[in-house]
């Protein structure tokens, strides 16, 4: 009997063992998986299950295509800088509603208008990006604006950006940039007006 009652001690206890190897193999799996779908925030998956990462999957897709991308390098003391890049959205209408990065306390949409006889700059809520069209961020016009910088940034260096885009039925997509820093524009890009990166 005592056996017996041995047994039946221990056999809950072995259970409640396997099921926890169970779900410390069920986080490994999911693992992998939950890096590929969201690498900002690893621990998505084996806490909300797996339809957010599905959707964040579907987020970081390329929405639109980026060309010519650079950020004005700057000197010491200066506390903003432009961000200035091609952008074509490849299956639909957008708009470019926002973008943020860390090297920024504070990151606008900009642009450069003349007012009477007079340059100003001023930010923006929205830029629509037509299908298929090629839309300009330059020096004088649209550009992103990245103030209370952090860091000095110095050509050669790059800096992570997050383009937020909104689609016609309002959802708002990510997709992050890579930024290139220079000292000036690349060649063949014009340049109306350089006092976009002072304050207003």
């Amino acid at each position: 009997m005592k056996a017996k009652r041995s047994m039946f001690l221990t056999t809950p206890l072995l259970s409640l063992a396997c099921a926890a190897g169970g779900l410390v193999g069920t986080a490994a799996l999911l693992a992998p998986g939950t890096a590929l779908a969201d690498h900002q925030h690893p621990g998505t998956a084996s806490t909300h299950g797996s339809a957010k990462p599905v959707a964040k999957t579907k987020a970081q897709v390329a929405a639109v295509e980026v060309s010519g991308a650079w950020v004005r390098a700057t000197v010491p003391g200066q506390s903003g800088t432009g961000g200035f890049m091609s952008l074509r959205s490849k299956d639909g209408p957008l708009q470019l509603v926002g973008f943020s990065t860390p090297v920024a306390g504070s990151a606008e949409l900009h642009e450069m208008a003349m007012d009477g006889n007079v340059m100003r700059m001023r930010p923006v809520a929205s830029l629509d990006l037509p299908a298929g069209q090629a839309v300009e961020l330059k020096p004088g016009g649209h550009h992103l604006m990245l103030m209370s910088l952090k860091t000095p940034l110095k050509a050669g260096a790059s800096v992570p950006v997050v383009l937020q885009l909104k689609t016609p039925e309002g959802r708002v997509l990510e997709q992050r940039v890579s930024v290139p820093v220079r000292s000036a524009a690349p060649v063949g890009t014009p340049v109306a007006d350089t006092h976009e990166h002072h304050s207003h």
